[in-house]
């Protein structure tokens, strides 16, 4: 059924309606993002996530008539399982504040992801630094390539403020590789060729 003629959305209105393998196949199609969601995040503790991630989307079927497109709906649901990952872990077991809290607060020293090029490894850094939500954000934007529309779905705020929190959390990441790089020049190069850097370490992640 899959193939390069088989839409999301028609293999999405299939899965509505009942067919199994139109679900299938639109799980195959997002895998390996969704692998690549959790790695940056959750380091070894991706594959369990991912598998929850998708059994969390069979049982709830029945919500995704509320989101415009199958990612909008799958990476909502895959927040809301990193979010209990995290909420698991806290030994204080307060409320953890997701738009404050790094990933590099969460889980110090995580590991399953590691980089040798300098500029990726500073970008992952920096991107492990920011709060939570904004490494979402970002990673939603240059990663997956979701619209605003899509991401505004997924953390439930309007696409207007995503546009504007794109814009701060990119400011944010880049404070971050000026203070943590060991050059002005390795500073320089991240930064420049940040979108460059940005689809490498995609590849990277995923591997």
């Amino acid at each position: 059924m899959e193939g390069p003629a088989t839409d999301e959305p028609a293999l999405l209105a299939a899965w509505r309606a009942g067919d199994v393998q139109a679900g299938q196949a639109l799980f195959r199609r997002h895998y390996a993002g969704l692998t690549r969601f959790f790695r940056s995040k959750a380091g070894d503790a991706a594959f369990e996530l991912t598998q929850a991630t998708f059994l969390a989307c069979v049982e709830g079927r029945g919500t995704i008539r509320t989101a415009s497109s199958f990612p909008a709906y799958l990476y909502g649901v895959a927040r809301n399982i990193l979010y209990d990952h995290y909420r698991g872990k806290s030994k204080s077991r307060e409320t953890l504040e997701f738009a404050e809290l790094s990933c590099e607060d969460l889980s110090p020293g995580l590991a399953g992801v590691q980089a040798r090029e300098q500029e990726l490894d500073l970008l992952l850094r920096a991107m492990r630094k920011i709060p939570l939500n904004a490494q979402i954000l970002l990673e939603l934007y240059y990663w997956e390539k979701l619209t605003a529309k899509e991401i505004g779905e997924v953390l439930g705020i309007p696409e207007g403020t995503v546009r504007t929190r794109i814009r701060d959390a990119k400011q944010h990441v880049e404070a971050n590789i000026a203070r943590l790089a060991r050059s002005p020049e390795l500073a320089q190069s991240t930064v420049m060729g940040f979108d460059t850097w940005a689809d490498r370490l995609r590849q990277h992640v995923a591997r």
